[in-house]
């Protein structure tokens, strides 16, 4: 199988084509693809999803992809390799988490833009590159490396947020507004109770949680754990904040409880996780 190589920090391709740019083949860099305009099927990992324009695909080091074109397509290819996240003027303390988000994306086929406000973000941003990569105006590289890094972090966000959970671009709007509910409250565990979340969102108790469920694959107490254990784990792993700290921060009672819950979601207490985490190098 063909296994390409990128031999600088990050490249911009824009183009349109009537058939199949290449067949299967591999990486060793990240790449995201934006259709700009046509229709046809997007193959990763012997599965298939059918794109459309607006559709936004990552593939990850040693995927194996290709795509098949129905319609003519114009494409909208930005690669970018693991120095260049190291490079390119993120945040220094950010870019550990940021690998690791993108090195744990699914690996499978689909849109990786999960909710209408990101979608909406990315378009105009993509527009901006091509346009600045085309025009090759003043300060235009200093411009398209700001506007490369905004990209990924759109990407990282939504692979944080919905990586845990089964949402696809056909899930309900009320069910992504739910999410995004929790997400927002994950600090104020009286707005998390079955009560307020059932009187915010004019719905029964025993209709709220059939209807999550149903649309990502979760429950709610579950999601809102999850989601509550990765924040945790990012602040163990990137930050010096004090466990006590992180416990009030969450709001939890006091730092048994908070250390109960932990062992309980992660196997192991905080002080375990954060000298493991930081002992391989994470």
């Amino acid at each position: 199988m063909i296994r390409e190589n990128l031999f600088e920090p990050y490249s911009i391709t824009y183009k349109t084509i009537d058939e199949c740019p290449k067949e299967a083949h591999q990486h060793t860099f990240f790449e995201l693809v934006y259709i700009v305009s046509g229709t046809g099927l997007q193959c990763i990992n012997k599965n298939q999803f059918n794109y459309h324009e607006g559709h936004m695909f990552l593939i990850t080091p040693d995927d194996c992809h290709s795509f098949e074109v129905q319609t003519t397509t114009t494409f909208f290819f930005l690669r970018f390799s693991n120095f260049y996240l190291k490079s390119g003027g993120l945040p220094q303390e950010n870019i550990r988490r940021l690998e690791f988000i993108l090195q744990n994306a699914n690996h499978r086929p689909g849109c990786i833009l999960r909710n209408q406000t990101d979608k909406l973000l990315a378009a105009p941003v993509i527009e901006a590159i091509i346009r600045e990569h085309s025009g090759n105006d003043i300060y235009s590289q200093e411009l398209i490396k700001q506007l490369v890094n905004t990209l990924i972090i759109i990407v990282a966000r939504n692979i944080s947020k919905y990586q845990q959970v089964e949402i696809s671009e056909y899930t309900e709007e009320k069910a992504l507004d739910i999410l995004h509910y929790l997400q927002a409250n994950i600090y104020q565990p009286a707005k998390l109770r079955t009560k307020q979340l059932c009187k915010h969102f004019n719905m029964s108790t025993a209709y709220l949680g059939t209807y999550f469920k149903t649309h990502t694959g979760s429950t709610i107490r579950q999601y809102v754990s999850d989601y509550k254990l990765k924040l945790i784990c990012h602040r163990l792993e990137f930050s010096d904040k004090r466990i006590r700290e992180i416990a009030g921060e969450f709001n939890f009672t006091d730092e048994s409880h908070f250390n109960r819950f932990f062992r309980k979601q992660a196997g192991r207490s905080p002080k375990e996780y954060r000298g493991m985490r930081r002992t391989n190098g994470f």
